[in-house]
């Protein structure tokens, strides 16, 4: 079978690092990739908007399933363009990727099927936010209602924080997405992602992780696409994971298929577990970055075959997914400035030295400039290692990081401290 990724980032690395395992596999294309990416797949030019050129592409190449990676192509209707060319594709249509694509939209189904969040209130003005932020305690939390990668969603402290917060969404920094916000109250407990596979009606568990968003040691600055993550989270315990499935996962599902928008693909589900039970803090329609590092780096079945089998709605066919015990943990190495503007162009070297003590470097944001390896991005690598315990992950992933020559990035030196704390009590 011969499989289409669409991406360039470090999910889409492991993605096609893991395919490209599949005993299945015909060959694997990659658009546009990365040069990490090179080395699993044959890099193709094109555009993921460019809907009829990737259609045209699958069509000559005997495409057997097109694997979409990032969120962009989803929620512009990519997945259903190449369904109703039949081939078969790895991701929601664009009316089930709202889920993602509109945190309001998120909000309103949530409140339809009682599921566990946090209140809000949906303002598509910037009058009509200040009058609905009265009725919020500090801290609150504001957030762009469509895609802002990653940055925006904005913890305020204080009443004057959440105030630059609206003049920042109204003022038009993150464009379209921030025409409507999301106002929030702010939930206390402990992060964690739980990601479940599902063909619209079929649901099969697909591990946890925890994420670092912001960009300093501690869990301080500001948000970024995420720092680093480890998986699985343990502190998401099988019961908790149990009443997720019940409370959160499955009335998601078929909610979505009662209002005839089936959703196919990764639910990514970011969790809040507070006092009163785990809340849903948002949802992505793909697989996240760093998460998917960490997951496909303890997946130990064939990923081609599962994909197809959601694509092609057989998903209830399928055993349950196998992810080792071990412990995964990936630290992001980001260029200077990030996630500000970041400085590009910077060498990178000693990769395969990083490699060499059995750590995986997934490349995100890298370009080959004059035979050099350079950034070319704010997350440029993604640096993946595993151990029996966090901490044993967490001291190998470092040791790569220190292998790796790239002195126009920089790191957080904590990921997993949570866990890591926890196992040393």
């Amino acid at each position: 079978m011969n499989i289409l990724l669409l991406g360039s980032g470090g999910r889409e690395h492991a993605l096609a690092w893991k395919l490209a395992q599949s005993p299945r596999l015909g060959a694997l294309f990659a658009a546009p990739g990365n040069p990490g990416i090179a080395d699993h797949a044959t890099l193709v030019d094109l555009d993921a908007t460019d809907h009829a050129a990737v259609v045209d592409f699958c069509r000559a190449y005997a495409i057997g399933l097109a694997v979409i990676g990032p969120e962009a192509p989803l929620v512009d209707g990519l997945a259903d363009t190449l369904r109703a060319a039949g081939i078969p594709a790895f991701g929601p249509g664009k009316a089930a990727a709202q889920l993602e694509g509109s945190k309001g939209f998120t909000k309103d189904l949530c409140a339809r099927a009682n599921i566990p969040t946090a209140g809000y209130v949906r303002a598509a003005t910037k009058a009509d936010a200040l009058a609905a932020l009265e009725g919020f305690s500090i801290p609150v939390v504001i957030k762009a209602d469509g895609l802002a990668a990653g940055k925006g969603v904005i913890i305020a402290m204080t009443r004057e924080e959440a105030l630059a917060a609206l003049d920042e969404m109204f003022s038009g920094t993150f464009g379209s997405a921030g025409e409507e916000v999301v106002i929030e109250e702010f939930l206390t407990g402990e992060e964690a992602s739980f990601f479940a596979l599902t063909d619209g009606s079929a649901i099969l568990p697909f591990g946890s992780a925890q994420d670092h968003k912001r960009v300093g040691d501690g869990d301080t600055g500001p948000n970024t696409g995420g720092m680093g993550a480890y998986s699985p989270a343990r502190v998401l315990t099988p019961e908790l994971e149990a009443e997720v499935m019940a409370t959160i996962i499955r009335p998601t599902v078929d909610t979505m298929a009662a209002d005839g928008v089936p959703y196919s693909g990764v639910l990514y589900a970011g969790l809040m577990l507070t006092p009163d039970g785990p809340k849903l803090i948002e949802y992505n329609a793909r697989f996240g970055d760093p998460e998917c590092q960490v997951l496909m780096s303890r997946f130990d079945g064939d990923l081609a075959d599962l994909l197809l089998a959601v694509a092609q709605g057989r998903l209830a066919d399928q055993g349950p997914v196998s992810l080792a015990d071990r412990t995964a943990l990936t630290i992001v190495m980001a260029a200077n400035g990030y996630p500000g503007t970041p400085e590009k162009g910077g060498a990178i070297a000693n990769i395969a030295a990083a490699e060499s003590g059995g750590a995986k470097v997934f490349q995100a944001g890298t370009a080959i400039k004059d035979g050099v390896l350079v950034a070319n991005g704010g997350r440029v690598l993604n640096v993946t290692a595993s151990g029996e315990s966090v901490a044993q992950a967490q001291a190998a992933a470092y040791a790569a990081v220190d292998a790796i020559d790239f002195p126009t990035g920089f790191c957080r030196r904590d990921i997993g401290w949570r866990e890591v704390a926890r196992e040393a009590q």
